[in-house]
């Protein structure tokens, strides 16, 4: 072993190549010029979306631009501390992350912005919202309720899982994920709050929690409630629900009265990614419509960016192109200077 450099990137690796879905399992120590130009290191959400990537992307990418693509699971949060922790030797190549992160990620000087002309596919994207500066929407995510309809009748809104028709049944969590601080916020409106003011929500939650079904620890731990049959309505993305479907799981989506919000995801290039060239290339891979069409399939069902690419019944259900325009997007920047706020009063609430 004399010789080799384990950094931070390759720490990662080791930690990928100890699980299943890692690839190039035999090459367990690299030194750093030499996968520096032959691998791109990116970093991907765990379960159904690691799972896609690795059967649809890592193929395209490698026919593409003949190198590999090391996938490393992780949330949008624990990509940005890991990033923040090592800003000057960035510990991936690519990063995966919705408007949340992204700001944080931008005002640290994380990232890059792309030049499209490095992306073929880039005129492919079927909305100018999806040709972001920093990164091409890879899909977009669309918020809403779930609910079991075989327990409990549809809610229609944010403002109607108060209702006693849900007593013991709805699980709430905290500020942790971006899809339940949208969820907060919608709430807030239904109680005649807004996104700079979520002072209404705060006592109708205080006199709420005697009728909650459970406090989660996060969304994954909601999901598995919902699984278990332990609750019947909760806060999800389409992706949740399609997940758990798939899983044959009774579960239905709903669009709030009070407006589902939608998030992209974009790829970003990290500020030091040992080769540019080759994240524009797995930018360019994940956006077309081979791929992108492929991406449409259960559990994952994303929404496709490319506009060459028919939507999938599945997906369509949910929602469609001409919707677009339709869904709510907050302004993330204000979201982040009160989430540490809004984190502490929502724990300082549930305590009590």
């Amino acid at each position: 072993m004399a010789g080799m450099e384990v950094n931070r990137r390759e720490l990662i690796r080791l930690g990928l190549l100890a699980g299943a879905g890692s690839i190039a399992g035999s090459a367990l120590l690299r030194t750093t010029d030499a996968f520096a130009a032959s691998e791109v290191i990116a970093a991907i959400f765990p379960g159904s979306w690691e799972d896609a990537f690795q059967k649809v992307v890592s193929p395209a990418f490698k026919e593409a631009a003949g190198s590999d693509l090391v996938l490393s699971p992780a949330l949008a949060s624990d990509q940005l501390g890991k990033m923040m922790a090592s800003p000057t030797s960035p510990p991936y190549d690519a990063l995966l992350m919705s408007p949340g992160q992204s700001a944080i990620a931008i005002e640290n000087n994380l990232i890059e912005k792309v030049d499209p002309s490095q992306i073929p596919n880039w005129g492919e994207l079927s909305d100018p919202s999806f040709q972001n500066e920093w990164g091409p929407a890879v899909t977009i995510q669309l918020d809403g309720l779930a609910y079991n309809p075989q327990k409990v009748r549809a809610p229609k809104g944010y403002g109607d899982l108060f209702s006693p028709d849900f007593f013991g049944r709805v699980a709430f969590t905290g500020f942790k994920s971006n899809s339940a601080v949208m969820a907060w916020i919608q709430t807030a409106k239904a109680f005649g709050g807004s996104e700079q003011n979520l002072d209404p929500l705060w006592p109708k939650l205080k006199d709420y929690l005697q009728h909650v079904g459970a406090i989660a620890n996060d969304m994954n731990h909601q999901q598995s409630l919902f699984q278990q049959g332990e609750i019947d309505v909760m806060i999800a993305s389409t992706g949740n629900v399609a997940r758990l479907k798939s899983l044959g799981v009774p579960i239905e989506f709903v669009v709030p009265e009070e407006g589902a919000p939608a998030t992209p995801v974009n790829i970003h290039l990290t500020k030091g990614a040992k080769d540019p060239k080759a994240v524009y290339a797995y930018m360019d891979a994940v956006i077309s419509a081979k791929v992108q069409d492929a991406l449409q399939a259960a559990p994952l069902n994303n929404f496709p960016t490319n506009k060459s690419v028919a939507l999938a019944p599945d997906v369509a259900k949910y929602m469609t192109r001409e919707q677009l325009a339709s869904f709510v997007y907050l302004d993330w920047k204000n979201i982040n200077a009160r989430r540490a706020e809004w984190t502490a009063k929502f724990d300082e609430v549930v305590r009590q």
